[in-house]
Formats: C-alpha cells, structure tokens, sequence
C-alpha cells in the first residue's frame, strides 16, 4: 500500500496556479519528476494564460477556462510527442503559467538631462518622467524573447529594459518634433500620443501590449530654470525705469529712519537714480526685437550725465533734509511735509 501511495504521487491530475502578490509575469509550475497524467484537469483562472513547452519548443497554449488533458486538447504536444489515438499513459512537460492582468503604475524618467536643439534657447538640456501601463498579450514571444526557463520572471525584472525604450524613443520625439520647450507642457497629450504609438511595436516584439502611456512633466535643469525665472521675471515687470522710481520713492522714508537721516542718503539717491535710469535704458533696448548694440559714450559724456543726475538728485534731498528738519521743530506738520514730498519726488520724473 505505501508502495502505491508513492506511485500515485508521482502523477499529477489537477493543475493550478494562484497567484502570489503582484509582479509575477511568468511561473514555472514545478514538476520535478512528476509526471501529468492522462486526463488531468487544467485550470487557467481570468487574467492567466498557460503554455506546454516540449524540450525547450512552446506547443500548447490555453487561455482562461477548464481543460481536460488529452491528445484532442494538446494538438502541437501529441504532434511532437508522436502519440498516437490511444495514448493512456502519463507523460512529461514543462508548464508555465503567464499573468495577463494589467501592469498599472510603471514609471519612466530620464536619469540624466538630455540635450535637444530649440528654437528659443538654442540647445537645452531637459528632463522628462511620467507612467506607462502594460499587459501580456503573447506569452510564447515573452517566453522565447525575455522569460525563458527561469521559475519565476518579476515586472520588476522587465522595468529597466522597457524604461531604456522608452527614453530612447522619447528622446528621438522630442529632438525630431521642433517644438520650442516654453510649448512642450501644452502639448504633453499629444507627445504621449505620439509616444504611444512609436512604442507599440517595440512591445509588441516582447509579447506586451502597450495600454496607455503619460507624459506627466517635462522640465529643465535646476541652473537652467534658473535663468528661464529671470527672463520671465523681466518680461513681467515691463518699464523698468518707472520700476526704478517706484523702489527709489520707497526708500527715502526707511533712509529717514536711519542713522545719518536723510543727508546720508543723498549721495547714494543720486547714484542709484542715475545707474538705474541707464540699465532701464539698456534693457528695454535689448529686449526690443532687432535691438541693435549700443553704441558706447566717451568718458566725458557719461560722467557729465551722471554728473547732472547726481545734482538734481542732492537738490531734491537738501530740500527734503530741511522741511524734515522743520517738522521736527513743529514749524510744519506731517501733512504738509507730506504733500511737499510728493510734489518733489515727482520732479524726479
């Protein structure tokens, strides 16, 4: 009787796989030396595919369903096995089972920046990420191209090679499609409509089917954005002379404050009125399209207009130094020191 028990051991007749957490592509089921009996019960649950391989050759495949083994339901293994109609003895194959479920949530991004030519930078360098999903359609490709006979083959295994495609891909969309950066994150359905359909045949080689495929950000270099914040900045402030006035007016009362008052301000008002009007020049010149270089003045001409501003300037404070004086002897009040003030700083204009 124990003799029996063993024998009968040796011989499988219900053949299953429940999956074991999430990640598993494919499963080798483990045979040893066992032996599929004759008429054994297959089960293949949703989401699963299961295949027959004969000496390293993939013959039978079966989808999700309830299957009695016999030769009328292994065509290709009988075939190579050269059974014949009466076949009623045990046999031998290597069984792996596929999961077909979706891949959700794979993500992609440059580990590097990557250079392209554009239109409004010249060459940039930037950086791209996003998520892609993915499901097993083939499972004879994926086993002869990547599985193979390992027990186990991991999406996780999978990951770097499909993620290196997709950044070669995208690098050669992003290179080829002429779009200037300050454009790309409104056109990011579209590159990932694009990219999807590039990347279709290149999964579909491995067995895959590719179900959907985001670009979710596409981005510059820390040192880069940098200098993109500036040029949006000046763009947003516009007149950059009236921008220099309005930081002037607002520190001649904190300079009033002061130690030193309002003369220790004078010198310093003047030179900064007089550096701010020439860059706010400068740059509204150069942010003109077709601006031409500007021409460079002798010595003698920049000192005599600088020489100018800083008088007016002084003039203005000696004035403001004295009705401050006489506030604070109570000859004027806040009020009219106020008002002439603002009836000064307006010269300044």
């Amino acid at each position: 009787m124990a003799l029996m028990d063993f024998i009968k051991k040796q011989f499988i007749d219900v053949i299953h796989w429940t999956e074991e957490g999430d990640g598993i592509l494919a499963y080798r089921y483990p045979m040893q030396d066992f032996e599929i009996q004759n008429g054994a019960q297959l089960t293949v649950r949703d989401s699963q595919m299961a295949v027959f391989v004969n000496e390293g050759q993939v013959a039978d495949v079966f989808g999700p369903g309830l299957y009695k083994l016999t030769t009328q339901t292994l065509p290709v293994l009988t075939n190579l096995k050269n059974w014949d109609k009466l076949f009623a003895s045990p046999f031998k194959s290597d069984i792996y089972f596929f999961s077909t479920r979706l891949q959700l949530d794979r993500k992609w991004g440059t580990p590097n920046p990557i250079t392209i030519r554009d239109k409004d930078f010249g060459m940039v360098r930037m950086r791209a990420f996003g998520i892609y999903s993915y499901k097993l359609a083939d499972p004879g490709k994926l086993y002869k191209e990547v599985s193979g006979t390992r027990e186990q083959y991991s999406v996780d295994d999978l990951d770097g090679q499909l993620r290196n495609l997709v950044i070669g891909t995208m690098t050669d969309l992003f290179g080829e499609s002429g779009v200037p950066f300050i454009d790309m994150a409104a056109n990011q359905v579209e590159f990932s409509a694009t990219l999807k359909a590039k990347l279709e045949p290149v999964f579909d080689r491995y067995g895959l089917a590719l179900d959907s495929f985001v670009v979710q950000n596409v981005s510059l270099p820390e040192e880069l954005q940098k200098i993109l914040d500036t040029k949006i900045s000046m763009n947003m402030i516009g007149d950059m002379g009236r921008f220099t006035q309005y930081q002037v007016a607002n520190s001649i009362p904190l300079a009033a404050q002061n130690e030193g008052g309002m003369a220790g301000m004078g010198a310093g008002l003047g030179a900064g009125l007089s550096i701010g009007q020439g860059m706010a020049q400068a740059m509204t010149q150069a942010m003109q399209p077709g601006a031409a270089q500007p021409v460079a003045t002798t010595p003698s001409t920049a000192q005599a207009a600088s020489v100018g501003a800083v008088v007016s300037a002084d003039e203005v404070v000696a004035t403001l130094e004295k009705l401050h004086g006489l506030v604070a002897k109570g000859i004027l009040s806040q009020a009219e020191f106020d008002t002439k003030k603002a009836e000064l700083l307006g010269k300044l204009g």
